[in-house]
């Protein structure tokens, strides 16, 4: 991961502002993350320690975290023993991905007391504990290891603290010469660095013998050493002094492919746009604010997902059905003329006949014709059987043609309420949820019979600004779009939407404004729409007059008229620069 040992110690170096300072707050927003409100020493911000299984790290954020209405029982133990205390120091352990915060706070009975908070940053078995340092008894974990899961260090309330087992590394910030050489030597072992094979192998034995480098790291050293003449030790030297220095350039590379990665020293050998961050904080919060926001949408949303696919191929399944039985009926007129040829014809056939032979007047040629019949029946009888099968196949003509529209809405709408959930935030779930409920396609948990939840009457709504300071609304899922085309919107402004593809309802407030923001807004429209990977989408936009919405519609659903339509590219970048805001 990027998040290696030099990421770390670049972390606790901008960290030591906030020694002395007083942790003021304690949140536990999900099951792996706390957030510390840390005051004092010109600090004034939120700290944020995650052990989540995939996206373990710690750092200051600016983003909203929703608190529990009841903190969990490790929130409320931290709570009891850190809220109100003062931080200490902060260290990293060695050049591990392990920082530990020494809190001192006052107790029940006013006396001073030294608690820690581990921070063990180590893929899915990362962990936050709290313990006292005086005994090495740990309080708790905010994930408990049982003797089932490790016999090497359990983390349970009243055990011995057992630090994550070493990796017998080298420190890199202290090796000499002689020991690097002896650790990655060169003569007969690694091709020579003109070599493709070079790079390769020897990030893997930089990797294998230091501690603290991640394979991102490691294949950084290798390839700068591609390029310069000196030599491997002295690209490792350098770049070791300036990290022992505390000198970092922390920086984000988008590669092409959409992926991301960030480290605390340049990256030369991964292509793409690189942003750089005056603090390894701020990238981190850069990297994974998004990350983290769809991975826990991700989570809170796999029934809804689950569902709404089902439900998508059932319907995809039934309006082939219906086709297939729609293309059976079309057939139903060549019923009703060899009911009209056998009727003018009753003369030439009697009960018993298997066939008779007719001239067909309603061609050209008048050709002969040979017409089944079952011998059972008279010729009057055969005659009406072939106008029942007529009549059948036309009115279900008729019913499958408003059944096949119907399974299209249907389509349509589930559609909409998946692209509503490509796009949600945590705070959208519960509106995407409430709608579903009241379209009856599940049920309100733990809802008692009868009982009626009092619904929000106004949904929160994301607003940005245009580069000439023109408000523009943009609705992320079916109930947003309701509230702002039916509610929210004024005669005088436009309204923009993807041109036939799921996607939200975005209105640019008054007509004051120019073709930045009509551009703006439709690329806004774009970007929240099931075409954000695409080029050149189509937009339509139109005065909010020309849409309305049919009696008894499924939500988010429109009609419109009167429209223009841009061709635009939702480019993520260009979102980002937008001012944005929740109303």
């Amino acid at each position: 991961m990027s998040l290696d040992g030099i990421v770390v110690k670049a972390l606790v170096h901008e960290l030591q502002a906030c020694v002395k300072a007083r942790i003021h707050k304690i949140y536990q927003p999900t099951d792996n993350e706390l957030i510390l409100h840390i005051r004092g020493q010109g600090v004034n911000g939120k700290l944020l320690l995650s052990a989540h299984p995939s996206m373990p790290r710690l750092h200051w954020t600016e983003q909203p975290w929703a608190n529990p209405p009841e903190p969990p029982m490790f929130c409320m133990l931290l709570r009891k023993y850190c809220e109100g205390g003062v931080i200490e120091a902060v260290r990293q352990i060695g050049l591990e991905r392990v920082v530990e915060f020494d809190i001192r706070h006052r107790d029940e009975l006013g006396d001073a007391s030294l608690k820690r908070i581990v921070v063990e940053i180590m893929g899915r078995h990362s962990n936050l504990i709290l313990l006292d340092p005086a005994t090495g008894i740990i309080h708790d974990g905010i994930r408990h290891v049982t003797p089932a899961i490790s016999s090497y260090r359990v983390v349970l309330p009243g055990s011995a603290y057992v630090s994550p087992p070493e990796q017998n590394k080298v420190d890199p910030l202290t090796v000499s010469e002689q020991d690097f050489s002896s650790l990655v030597p060169r003569e007969g072992r690694l091709p020579e660095p003109s070599d493709a094979a070079f790079e390769k192998e020897a990030s893997s034995a930089l990797l294998a013998a230091f501690t603290g480098l991640s394979p991102l790291l490691s294949r950084e050293i290798a390839h700068r050493a591609t390029l310069q003449p000196q030599g491997l030790w002295a690209v490792f030297r350098s770049l070791m002094e300036r990290i022992a220095r505390n000198e970092y350039e922390p920086n984000l590379v988008l590669q092409e492919d959409g992926k991301a990665v960030f480290s605390a020293i340049p990256l030369s050998h991964v292509d793409g746009a690189a942003h750089t961050f005056p603090a390894m904080h701020e990238c981190l919060e850069a990297f994974f604010r998004d990350k983290a926001s769809r991975d826990l949408v991700r989570q809170r949303t796999t029934d809804l997902n689950r569902f709404l696919v089902n439900e998508t191929a059932k319907n995809e399944k039934k309006l082939i059905k219906l086709q297939e039985t729609l293309d059976e009926a079309s057939g139903a007129d060549r019923f009703r003329r060899i009911g009209e040829l056998l009727t003018a014809n009753l003369y030439a056939c009697k009960r018993g006949d298997t066939s008779v032979d007719v001239i067909d007047y309603y061609e050209e040629e008048q050709p002969a014709v040979t017409i089944a019949l079952d011998p059972l029946l008279t010729p009057n009888e055969n005659a009406q059987r072939y106008f029942r099968k007529y009549n059948k196949l036309k009115n279900s003509r008729e019913v499958v043609t408003g059944q096949i529209v119907a399974t299209q809405d249907e389509l349509a709408y589930l559609a909409s309420v998946l692209q509503g959930l490509e796009s949600a935030s945590p705070d959208d779930i519960a509106e995407i949820r409430e709608e579903l409920i009241e379209q009856g396609y599940i049920r309100q948990r733990g809802a008692k019979r009868g009982a009626k939840k009092k619904k929000n009457d106004r949904p929160v709504i994301l607003c940005y600004t245009s580069s000439e300071g023109i408000p523009i609304y943009v609705g992320k899922n079916n109930t947003q779009n309701d509230y702002i085309t039916n509610r929210l919107a004024a005669a005088s402004d436009t309204w923009l939407h993807t041109k036939d593809i799921p996607g939200s309802h975005v209105l640019i407030r008054g007509g004051a404004f120019g073709d930045a923001t009509l551009q703006e807004a439709a690329v806004l429209a774009a970007y929240y729409s099931k075409a954000k990977s695409s080029s050149s989408v189509p937009v339509d936009y139109t005065l909010i007059r020309h849409v309305r919405k049919p009696n008894g519609a499924k939500p988010g659903f429109v009609i419109y008229d009167g429209q223009r339509t841009l061709f635009v590219t939702p480019e993520e970048s260009r979102i980002q620069q937008m001012p944005s805001a929740i109303k």
